[in-house]
């Protein structure tokens, strides 16, 4: 698994001449790492006298946060997974009709999959946007630099989910399947975008304030 590698030898098979692991694994592994800032960010803040009253909120944060970071990272070899899914269908016998039907369905059963697990990253990185939202209302500030990252990582996440969205559904012939992958992605991309415009300013300015 590509979740037990370290930190070297992930990098390393990014480096490497396979297509895969790719962007859509990097993005869930963003989305991942995002989440860690936001619970270590909640982590910080619990405790401190003046947040006292923030407590409940940052602590069902990090509750959240630590699941979500748990289902991106299965998520980094799910997308790989599912490419290599979809080298496998190219891959079926096609001598026979009956081969060339089945390759054919097989084909876009794995498209599919190659669409719909990038999709669930980038909800997974936005669902991460929104607990950071949570925690920016009031939060030990001296982190304000881990929020940031988190943010940009996060953002970075649904980015990078949608481009996977949005590369394998030209290939499904199904037209109602294609529009419902680029109206969902679509929508995530504003949201997130929404996001960022109301939180990062702040943050920044926590930062800047030292």
């Amino acid at each position: 698994m590509l979740t037990d590698l370290t930190l070297t030898g992930f990098a390393a098979e990014l480096a490497s001449d396979s297509p895969a692991p790719g962007g859509g694994s990097v993005s869930a592994a963003a989305g991942s790492m995002a989440a860690g800032l936001v619970a270590m960010v909640c982590k910080l803040s619990v405790g401190k006298a003046e947040l006292e009253e923030r407590e409940p909120v940052l602590r069902d944060a990090q509750a959240a946060c630590d699941k979500l970071r748990a289902s991106l990272l299965a998520a980094v070899d799910m997308d790989t997974d599912a490419y290599l899914g979809v080298v496998d269908a190219f891959r079926m016998p096609k001598g026979t009709d009956e081969e060339k039907a089945a390759r054919a369905a097989q084909i876009q059963v794995a498209i599919r999959t190659a669409a719909d697990v990038p999709l669930a990253t980038a909800e997974s990185c936005l669902k991460v946007l929104k607990q950071a939202e949570t925690v920016a209302v009031g939060f030990n500030t001296a982190a304000a630099s881990d929020l940031g990252v988190a943010l940009q990582m996060a953002a970075s996440g649904v980015a990078g989910g949608v481009l996977n969205v949005e590369i394998n559904v030209p290939s499904l012939k199904d037209a109602v399947a294609q529009h419902d992958l680029l109206a969902a992605a679509a929508a995530i991309s504003a949201e997130t975008a929404g996001i960022m415009e109301r939180v990062w300013p702040a943050v920044q300015e926590h930062v800047r304030a030292g």
